[in-house]
């Protein structure tokens, strides 16, 4: 008994990084709202956003941080269409969400690899290495030349509360208000 209990007590120590986690590659509906900013070549944007992830299709909707409409974003990867209304009424057709991103918010936002890393997971299709927490969560993930580092709001969180995304001279920030 008195073994039991010693085992029992004896844990990973603070500090200690676990194994990283296994993932299944699934791509689950979600839906998040939240704050991002960008900064890339001395330019910078900060924005509040509601996001609809229901693969195949995304919608995003793009705010000021005081609410006035920015943008309206939708894709589908299946029919490889993205699109973008603006707040002045107009409208904006690319191939990819880096393209229509870069044309209506003046910057590329990753989409296709933001839509998993916002969950801490890889994209599926390409290659990945991972960082573990003590708590056996994805700490730090880098895909496609991206660092993606995240923060929990406790232990016990499974979903990240903040996530910071590098390239070379490029960075995203983005807080989560809300998982729905």
């Amino acid at each position: 008994m008195a073994a039991l209990l010693v085992a029992a007590c004896a844990g990973t120590p603070p500090g200690t990084r676990r194994p990283a986690p296994e993932f299944a590659f699934a791509d689950p509906p979600y839906a998040v709202d939240g704050r991002l900013s960008a900064r890339h070549a001395g330019n910078a944007v900060a924005v509040h956003f509601a996001w609809r992830h229901d693969p195949p299709r995304d919608e995003l909707i793009v705010t000021t941080p005081l609410g006035q409409t920015v943008a309206e974003l939708s894709g589908d990867t299946a029919a490889g269409r993205v699109e973008a209304r603006m707040a002045d009424g107009r409208r904006a057709e690319a191939p990819d969400w880096a393209t229509l991103t870069e044309r209506a918010l003046g910057f590329p936002l990753p989409v296709s690899g933001l839509a998993a890393w916002i969950r801490a997971e890889p994209r599926r299709g390409s290659a990945y290495s991972v960082e573990a927490d003590a708590e056996g969560r994805v700490a730090v993930l880098r895909q496609d030349g991206w660092e993606v580092v995240y923060d929990y709001a406790d232990a016990g969180a499974r979903a990240p509360l903040r996530v910071r995304i590098t390239y070379p001279e490029f960075e995203i920030r983005v807080v989560i208000d809300r998982w729905r």
